[in-house]
């Protein structure tokens, strides 16, 4: 600790990173919004990966400014694998790399008044209604709000939760919830599931906070399936952004730290990943921050997914000629040191009827419902991580062979 009176704070905001650029700009609208609130701090953000700056540019950029406790805040809306794991497991490095550093990591946005109060100010937006002055109910209307769906079930429920809510709250005819990750059910088909409910106006919400390659895959599906049925009125609502309301919700995450409330109730995010490392149940790779993850199935194709891709089809094609192909859940043989005092290595492997050796960051949540008929299986030769396609059994991609042509460089027809 500094011999000062009291030692300088600073506020940082951790996010996952896009190799969208838009994207990469909307994030630094929130840090700019944020430091509004809070002038005489410094105020800086970061990306897991993808993006420039890395959370440990935004780090270093608040050390140098001399500040000695760092608020940190998730800028996620839930919380799932990288809230819960990989944004505690930098910054617990980083701490310990830098003695006399103090970092108190705070919650994710989650279901907060204002959070909600922002999305249904979109979607009244996007109706051409005022939000101050809304209207009694919406029954002539469908809600379809698309979550980004993720292994994790807690984070999908939250999803579905807001659906309720808001439902509940605007007073539509019916309200559903699809994804646009690894659940069920995907955009596509559960749209076309929806439709069936007979409503002339359909509402399609994205509760993401900002652009990126799933709200253009997103926004593809809608017009896909307008065109489709010209009778029904599908209208897009836009992403929250840097909605006032949303600035709101992370400067009271960011109170809840300055106030010490995290001390008291539930289990903060970072004491639980402290406890679950401690007692081995964690998996982390502390270069995440540092380099592009070739999993990531938000983001589009590394140069890891078409040879992994092509590898994929050329054993199909094996197996057509009478050879088996067998696929086990992705995981790869690799081991490191996590910083953390030990060290650990994963045994598991996977054969498509070839061998290849590669080495890169995390892999997906194992789901287990990954071979759900309304699940990522609808969205294969469509974009999806190639490498995410190793949790398909070979009896799923032989129903589904159709779909895969061979050519995983190819633009989704959602992105054209």
């Amino acid at each position: 600790m500094s011999n000062k009176e009291q030692a300088k704070k600073g506020i940082m905001i951790c996010g996952h990173g896009s190799r969208d650029k838009d994207a990469e700009r909307e994030f630094g609208l929130v840090a700019k919004g944020l430091k509004a609130r809070y002038p005489d701090l410094p105020v800086e953000y970061g990306f897991l990966e993808f993006s420039a700056p890395n959370i440990h540019m935004g780090l270093n950029s608040l050390v140098d400014q001399g500040v000695e406790e760092i608020y940190a805040v998730p800028g996620m809306l839930f919380a799932a694998t990288h809230a819960k794991n990989d944004i505690p497991s930098v910054l617990t490095t980083y701490e310990e790399k830098h003695p006399g550093l103090k970092v108190t990591y705070g919650r994710e946005l989650g279901l907060q008044d204002d959070m909600i109060e922002a999305f249904q100010a979109r979607i009244y937006e996007s109706l051409g209604l005022d939000p101050e002055n809304p209207p009694e109910n919406l029954y002539d209307t469908m809600l379809v709000v698309v979550g980004r769906g993720t292994s994790d079930t807690s984070a999908n429920a939250e999803a579905a939760k807001l659906t309720r809510i808001v439902n509940e709250n605007m007073g539509f005819g019916w309200a559903d919830t699809v994804y646009s990750g690894v659940t069920y059910p995907s955009v596509g088909v559960g749209l076309e599931k929806l439709m069936k409910l007979g409503f002339k106006r359909i509402v399609v919400a994205p509760y993401f906070l900002f652009t990126g390659r799933l709200i253009k895959r997103i926004q593809g599906y809608v017009d896909k399936v307008a065109q489709e049925n010209p009778s029904i009125d599908f209208i897009q609502t836009p992403y929250l952004n840097d909605h006032p309301r949303v600035i709101d919700a992370f400067q009271n995450r960011v109170e809840e730290i300055m106030q010490g409330e995290l001390q008291t109730g539930e289990e903060t995010l970072m004491n639980s990943f402290k406890r679950r490392l401690a007692a081995g149940e964690v998996d982390v790779h502390h270069h995440h921050a540092e380099f592009v993850d070739p999993q990531d199935d938000t983001q589009g194709l590394s140069e890891f997914d078409t040879k992994h891709f092509t590898n994929l089809v050329q054993a199909l094609d094996h197996a057509d000629h009478g050879h088996s192909l067998v696929l086990k859940h992705h995981d790869h043989g690799h081991s490191h040191d996590n910083s953390h005092g030990h060290s650990h290595s994963h045994g598991h492997s996977h054969s498509h009827g070839h061998s290849h050796d590669h080495s890169h960051g995390h892999s997906h949540g194992v789901y287990k419902h990954i071979g759900h008929p309304m699940g990522p299986r609808t969205m294969i030769g469509e974009g999806i991580c190639c490498c995410f396609m190793g949790q398909f059994t070979d009896e799923i991609l032989e129903e589904e062979k159709d779909k895969i042509d061979g050519d995983c460089t190819k633009t989704a027809f959602a992105h054209r």
